[in-house]
C-alpha cells in the first residue's frame, strides 16, 4: 500500500528486471493484469496498481481529474524507486499512461498504448461521444442493488471461460462513485495534442475485432506518434490482455526487450 496525498493506493509489485507500470481500464482494477503478472515477472519488475476508487485503494477523492490520476501515478513510480518505466495502458489506463507522459515524461522509458483513446472527444465521433455519455448516465441512474458496470463490446465473442469468475469479481466491486466521475472524465477529454510531441518508442496493441476502440483509432495513433509501431491481435476484442494473453504477453515482452 502506497499513501499519496492522502489516498491509499493498493500495488501489485513482482519479479526483478527492467520496470513496467500496467494501467488498467475503467471498471476494473489491478487483477485485470493477472495473465501478465506472473508470466512477465519473469524478466521485468511488473507494477500494477489498483488506481484510487478502484479495488483495494481508497475511494476516488471528490474533483479527482485526469491530471490527477496521472500525478498519483507518477507518485507511486517515484515512491517505488522504478525510475523511468516501460508503461502500459489498457483502454482508460493508456489515457491516463498518456496523461502521465505529458506531465512527467521523465518517468516514461516507452509507452505500450492497448485498445485505448486520446479520450473519447480526441478518439471517437460526436455521436458516438454522447451516445456513451447517454449509457453511462443510464447506469449511473439506477437503485445501488441493480448498479451493472458492464460495457457492451469488451471481448469479440463470450469472455474466455477461465476469466470469467475474475471479471465477475471484479464487476462487483466497481464504485459507481469511481466509474462516472471517469466514463465522463473520457468523453471530455481529447490527447490528440499530445501524440505528436511524444518522443519515448511507442507500441499500440489493438484486438483487431475492437469494437470499443476500433482499428481506425489505432491507426490514428499510429499516424500522429512519431516513433510507433502497432500489433495487431487477430481475432481479439477491446480487453486484448485477457482475450489474448499468450500474444499480448509475447508482444509486449519483444518490445520491451528492444529499449533496455
Amino acid at each position: 500500500m502506497v499513501r499519496v496525498n492522502g489516498v491509499e493506493v493498493s500495488v501489485a509489485r513482482l519479479g526483478h528486471g527492467p520496470p513496467l507500470v500496467l494501467v488498467h481500464g475503467a471498471g476494473m482494477d489491478g487483477r485485470a493484469w493477472q495473465p501478465q503478472l506472473k508470466e512477465l515477472a519473469e524478466e521485468f519488475t511488473v507494477v500494477a496498481w489498483d488506481e484510487p476508487g478502484a479495488g483495494r485503494s481508497s475511494d476516488l477523492p471528490v474533483g479527482f481529474g485526469l491530471a490527477d490520476f496521472a500525478h498519483c501515478l507518477a507518485a507511486v513510480i517515484e515512491v517505488l524507486r522504478l525510475g523511468s518505466a516501460h508503461v502500459a495502458g489498457l483502454s482508460w489506463g493508456g489515457t491516463v499512461a498518456l496523461e502521465l507522459y505529458r506531465h512527467h515524461p521523465e518517468l516514461v522509458r516507452t509507452l505500450i498504448l492497448a485498445d485505448t483513446y486520446a479520450g473519447w472527444k480526441g478518439s471517437l465521433p460526436p455521436e458516438e461521444v454522447a451516445a456513451r455519455v447517454e449509457g453511462a448516465e443510464r447506469m449511473l441512474a439506477v437503485p445501488r442493488e441493480r448498479f451493472d458496470p458492464t460495457l457492451p463490446g469488451l471481448f469479440a465473442g463470450d469472455p474466455p471461460a477461465a476469466f470469467v469468475p475474475l471479471l465477475d469479481a471484479m464487476a462487483r466491486d466497481v464504485r459507481p462513485e469511481t466509474i462516472g466521475p471517469q466514463l465522463f472524465m473520457m468523453a471530455e477529454a481529447d490527447e490528440r495534442d499530445l501524440l505528436p510531441g511524444i518522443a519515448v518508442p511507442t507500441l499500440l496493441i489493438w484486438g483487431e475485432c475492437d469494437v470499443r476502440s476500433p482499428l481506425a483509432v489505432a491507426h490514428a495513433f499510429e499516424d500522429a506518434i512519431p516513433h510507433t509501431e502497432l500489433a495487431v491481435l487477430p481475432g481479439v476484442g477491446h480487453v486484448s490482455n485477457i482475450e489474448a494473453p499468450d500474444l499480448f504477453n509475447r508482444t509486449v515482452r519483444e518490445f520491451c526487450r528492444a529499449y533496455e
